[in-house]
């Protein structure tokens, strides 16, 4: 990469939006959405395999005895607060003036940020060919600068198969998954409506993140163009007249209340951004809109 996503201008923003987010959860007027205490009474849930960064005082001897794992006591208050970001790393990803692709990293470590604060864990994977490789499963302030290490080497160069892709991550229930793509995909809605099933049956609080870029949103006029597939290298040539701008644009604004309509129907919630917007205003304007986090 030629210049670093994750600078000083980025730290800045990023805490503008933590004291931002903080002032609000403390002013009493939306409370957080779940308590910070630690050493109070809450109920024992079930087990998981254990990570770095759990605690090891959690670690439960007899599950390793009878199994030669690490598994550690989940509690209900901590099941609550167990985000899954899924990262579409297909090459349609890396487009744009401003690429969509650094947005999308900016958009997973700002919300990474604000759950490990909140003393939530955060597992990351990406998606890639109908695969799914988990780079990242951490909790606690301290995780935070080794998940922007893992987020700066992602290579964008893959195609977008959501379904399989997302199919193939173990879930525990009630955890919120965020799926951060641009939802251009040849299997459009139906291949879709399959991923978030699933999610919803995985009691998964859902969050589709769209970013766009400007080119994608608002085409400038330019007589001949030709289109090119980033996945499949396929092209077509075409001549870009007013009339077909104003048709592209008007499907564009249909495909994406298609994606808010499937995503409400599994009670998730859908957020379209452009990748020229800044962090901030992402987080505390588009999220805040939705009502997410706070």
């Amino acid at each position: 990469m030629s210049e670093r996503i994750f600078n000083e201008d980025f730290f800045k923003k990023l805490n503008k939006i933590n004291m931002h987010i903080n002032f609000k959860l403390s002013s009493g007027t939306q409370g957080g959405r779940k308590s910070k205490a630690k050493g109070v009474s809450v109920e024992f849930s079930d087990y998981r395999e254990y990570a770095p960064g759990d605690d090891f005082r959690r670690i439960d001897w007899n599950a390793y005895g009878r199994f030669d794992k690490f598994f550690i006591k989940v509690f209900m208050e901590e099941r609550e607060g167990v985000f899954n970001f899924f990262v579409d790393k297909s090459k349609s990803m890396d487009y744009g003036n401003e690429n969509k692709k650094d947005t999308a990293l900016k958009v997973v470590a700002a919300l990474s940020y604000i759950a490990l604060n909140n003393l939530d864990r955060v597992n990351i994977s990406t998606m890639d060919n109908g695969d799914i490789q988990s780079i990242k499963s951490a909790a606690g302030n301290k995780a935070f600068q080794g998940i922007l290490k893992e987020l700066e080497n992602i290579e964008f160069d893959g195609k977008t198969d959501l379904t399989s892709s997302i199919k193939k991550r173990p879930l525990n229930p009630r955890g919120v998954s965020v799926v951060v793509s641009d939802f251009l995909n040849n299997d459009g809605l139906k291949d879709l409506e399959d991923a978030l099933k699933y999610l919803a049956f995985k009691k998964q609080d859902i969050i589709l993140v769209q970013i766009l870029s400007n080119e994608e949103i608002d085409p400038e006029f330019n007589n001949e163009i030709t289109f090119i597939d980033s996945e499949t290298g396929e092209n077509v040539k075409m001549s870009l007249t007013p009339s077909l701008i104003k048709e592209y644009k008007n499907t564009l604004k249909s495909y994406k209340k298609s994606i808010e309509d499937i995503t409400r129907k599994y009670g998730g919630k859908f957020i379209s951004v452009n990748s020229s917007m800044e962090i901030e205003e992402i987080i505390l304007g588009e999220f805040s809109k939705k009502r997410v986090l706070y």
